[in-house]
């Protein structure tokens, strides 16, 4: 009876106790007779100083894997984003129709490479991104399909007057990219995931539907314990291949005070996630005042196709250049042809006599201090750098 004990012991439970790390639930003996004897009070001690062993070892090795990858993903966030401005920076200095859509082309490939590392770092308890003004609802949800492969087949149907708040821009957009992206690789490639917003007496419901062949019993409550999870989930419970999407959707929920579930049927027959996000993370949407119409200039026609692929990504409003001097009289522009201007020929200065300088007092060193000190409090709000709606300094 108990070399029967033993080899279970040997055999059965240490064997499952590394392969999945987690402590044995139920009675630990074969034999209910021997409970409450001093031998299986001994089994019972062994197996729990072995339990405890092995999530140690779980849990150090878990934190070495998070660090590792932390400083990884902080160095790929770091090269994806000198990337996106040298990007941006030759989309603002070309006008060629090809080129611009082969750069726009690049440019989306690059978000989705920067969302990828973004996930993994968040997951690992790094940096998820820079902070961000509110931003309207919807334009959160233009930012978070623009980070996906198949962001064409992504509509979003309605709009909103509620903006999110700065903290968590990122986060939920972060989280609906993941969405997205699960909605779009599990559903057919000629249908299309649909966002509409619901508003609820504590915030606004955010609706992901496709039309997908949804998810079995087991996936869904294995999905429903990542996004209910209040503690970090560890990188080595994730699956092989690793599976990042539910898990990190919800320690960013966990975290910015926002639930996910996908929990219900959408009416296309796929899946429907619904994000709540509660009244504390909301803010009224503010139109910001119109600026002043820039002045039309001729650039090369980009096809439909490039319109179409520059679509998730929203363009920060152009200042507006100074107002250009009206075309001279009689010089009418052809129907459908832009006004021509034209340039002036410069009007003749009359010579004066330069006016002797004045000489100026000599001043101590404390008057110049002083008087330099002056000049640069006065131009202090030119220096300080803008930032734009996307976090970003305007150039």
């Amino acid at each position: 009876m108990r070399d029967e004990e033993i080899d279970n012991v040997v055999r059965v439970l240490l064997p499952a106790l590394i392969e999945t790390g987690d402590r044995i639930r139920g009675s630990l003996l074969r034999h209910e007779q021997l409970r409450g004897t001093p031998y299986a009070q001994g089994i019972e001690t062994v197996v729990g100083m072995f339990t405890t062993a092995v999530e140690d070892a779980r849990d150090r090795a878990d934190h070495s894997a998070k660090n590792a990858l932390k400083a990884a993903m902080r160095t790929l966030q770091a090269l994806a984003g000198e990337q996106q401005v040298a990007i941006s920076d030759m989309q603002n200095n070309y006008v060629d129709a090809q080129l611009l859509q082969d750069l726009l082309a690049i440019d989306h490939m690059n978000s989705q490479f920067g969302r990828r590392a973004q996930v993994i770092a968040a997951l690992c308890g790094g940096w998820t991104g820079r902070q961000r003004a509110a931003a309207p609802l919807y334009d959160v949800m233009r930012g978070a399909k623009g980070r996906i492969r198949d962001y064409l087949r992504v509509e979003i149907r309605m709009q909103s007057n509620v903006a999110v708040i700065g903290r968590a821009v990122e986060p939920v957009a972060l989280a609906v990219a993941e969405l997205l992206d699960n909605a779009a690789s599990y559903s057919p490639p000629h249908t299309t995931v649909e966002i509409n917003f619901q508003t609820v007496p504590n915030g606004v419901c955010v609706m992901v539907d496709d039309a997908g062949v949804g998810m079995h019993e087991e996936a869904r409550q294995s999905a429903a314990r990542f996004l209910g999870a209040t503690e970090p989930v560890g990188i080595t419970r994730l699956g092989h291949p690793p599976q990042f999407g539910f898990p990190v959707i919800g320690m960013l929920a966990a975290q910015y005070g926002f639930t996910v579930s996908v929990d219900t049927r959408s009416p296309y027959g796929g899946m429907r996630a619904v994000v709540m996000l509660p009244s504390e993370l909301l803010t009224t949407a503010v139109d910001a005042d119109p600026a002043p119409a820039a002045a039309p200039r001729r650039v090369a026609r980009v096809s439909r196709a490039a319109v179409a692929e520059a679509e998730p990504v929203a363009a920060a409003p152009a200042a507006a250049p100074a107002a250009a001097s009206a075309p001279a009289a009689g010089a009418a522009a052809p129907d459908g042809e832009l006004p021509q201007r034209r340039r002036r020929a410069p009007r003749p200065v009359e010579r004066t006599q330069a006016a002797a300088p004045t000489e100026t007092p000599d001043r101590s060193d404390a008057e110049t201090a002083g008087l330099m000190g002056a000049f640069l409090r006065g131009t202090r709000s030119g220096r300080v750098p803008e930032t734009d709606d996307k976090g970003q300094e305007s150039r």
